[in-house]
């Protein structure tokens, strides 16, 4: 018996556009390992998740969760050394020596515990899922709010980071061919991610940060912009304390408009760390959630694929509160969501805030506004002189 096989061909003109998703990467793992010894909490994430379902803002048309796995042994290699590592998952077994020392382990950022190097393969796992989202078309926007560890080096922890998910989920979105811009928007330089990258111009590192003349790691000035084929792709705004919502995003706006006109990235990773927070124990900025909604908000008129993170934030319930908002602009829901009668405390599962996601705004004192004002404008002046002539702006 003859079998005839009859084949559709598709025509460019007749093949559907799947529109993209936003994904939220997250599973229980993330939630159940814990870290212990220092201010760095895994509940975080978790807790924005519940505060998305209980605002109605997850599930949603176009919003889907994605489970992840940790990432390998071979996965974590490609920027990770071999050494370190082999140190790192015997210390979290309680096999400890000198040498966890010298590569950062055992301190006060670092602390030693049981799930030391199984947390940081999930997260990191979580990070590399959402960048394969992307380039396989999938998604628009994948948010993994258990990532954003960037102080972790090839051989050394640093600043509660053991493994580097940024470096690794930029190392897959390069390695897909597409050019990557990482803007980072924590209180604290992103040192080891600029690091990985400080001799390549096809990932640009953009980092808005509390100077390390005041703050931890101690880098992240102008005068750091690149060698090689990399020189004025490592852009720094090192800015003042008391920096407050207004200044922060002229300052932003002034410096990442240019640069992502003329560089035009495939795809933006975002590391949304919330330190940077009023009244975070670890920062001295006065910000609101409501800059770094504008700040995404700005971002996403690129058009541009955005694989987001978390990163510091040390204050759980108001971080938590700031990665709903920002989800909420991801969706485009952030002033819907906002403008719902009663929803306090309660929706949002705390006792500390009973108002929506934003947050009140704050008013500057004068003093401090003209100071920062003037710090602020002596810094865009060194980026414009420093990095713009080098791209032609």
């Amino acid at each position: 018996m003859r079998i005839l096989t009859v084949l559709r061909l598709t025509l460019p003109e007749e093949k559907i556009k799947m529109k993209k998703k936003i994904f939220f990467i997250h599973c229980n793992e993330l939630e159940k390992l814990k870290y212990e010894g220092c201010p760095f909490d895994t509940s975080r994430a978790g807790k924005t998740l519940r505060i998305l379902q209980t605002t109605g803002l997850f599930p949603g048309p176009g919003r889907e969760l994605a489970r992840p796995e940790p990432a390998s042994r071979a996965e974590v290699e490609k920027f990770h050394t071999i050494r370190y590592l082999n140190v790192l998952s015997r210390a979290a077994k309680g096999s400890i020596d000198e040498k966890c020392l010298e590569m950062g382990l055992g301190t006060a950022d670092c602390p030693f515990f049981a799930d030391m190097y199984e947390y940081p393969l999930w997260a990191a796992g979580a990070s590399l899922l959402a960048a394969r989202l992307i380039t396989s078309g999938r998604a628009q926007t994948a948010f993994n709010p258990s990532g954003g560890f960037h102080h972790a080096f090839p051989g050394r922890a640093g600043g509660f980071c053991y493994i580097n998910d940024i470096v690794l989920a930029c190392l897959e979105l390069a390695g897909a061919g597409m050019k990557v811009m990482v803007i980072d928007i924590d209180i604290h330089h992103g040192d080891a991610v600029q690091a990985a990258f400080y001799n390549r111009d096809d990932i640009m590192t953009l980092s808005f940060h509390e100077s390390g003349r005041i703050l931890f790691p101690g880098t992240g000035f102008v005068e750091e912009l690149g060698e090689g084929r990399g020189r004025g792709y490592a852009v720094n705004v090192p800015l003042p304390a008391n920096t407050y919502d207004e200044a922060y995003l002229r300052v932003f706006e002034t410096v990442t408009g240019p640069l992502m006109k003329v560089y035009n990235p495939d795809v933006i990773v975002l590391e949304i760390g919330l330190d940077g927070l009023a009244g975070d124990p670890l920062g001295h900025f006065k910000l609101t959630n409501n800059v770094y909604a504008d700040v995404i908000s700005f971002i996403m008129k690129s058009g541009k694929p955005i694989l987001a993170t978390g990163g510091g934030g040390y204050n759980i319930e108001n971080t938590a509160r700031g990665w709903a908002l920002a989800w909420s602009v991801f969706c485009g829901e952030d002033s819907k969501v906002d403008s719902m009668l009663g929803l306090g405390g309660v929706m949002l599962q705390t006792a500390e805030w009973q108002g929506g996601l934003r947050d009140r705004v704050l008013v500057p004192d004068e003093i401090e506004r003209k100071s920062v004002d003037k710090e602020t404008k002596k810094i865009l002046a060194e980026v414009k002189n420093n990095i713009f002539p080098i791209h032609g702006i």
